[in-house]
């Protein structure tokens, strides 16, 4: 898949759970929709996005992929 497209996507997510008035717990639930809904090449190619700077992802995206490489 394009990474633009993911990066797409993943923001679309993102902007969904902007309204998490805690900002950690906004970022928790993208990772928790990434890891449950994306296929694993999906996430593996986002990350890999992320690790070369993560050029369009939003705050949030940012915040949450961090969050899923962790994990």
């Amino acid at each position: 898949m394009r990474i633009e497209r993911l990066v797409a996507m993943a923001n679309d997510i993102a902007t969904f759970f902007e309204c998490e008035t805690d900002r950690a717990a906004g970022a928790r639930a993208v990772a928790a929709h990434l890891r449950r809904f994306w296929d694993p090449r999906m996430r593996r190619e986002i990350l890999a996005h992320l690790g070369r700077g993560g050029a369009g992802l939003s705050a949030l995206a940012r915040e949450a992929l961090s969050r899923l490489a962790s994990d």
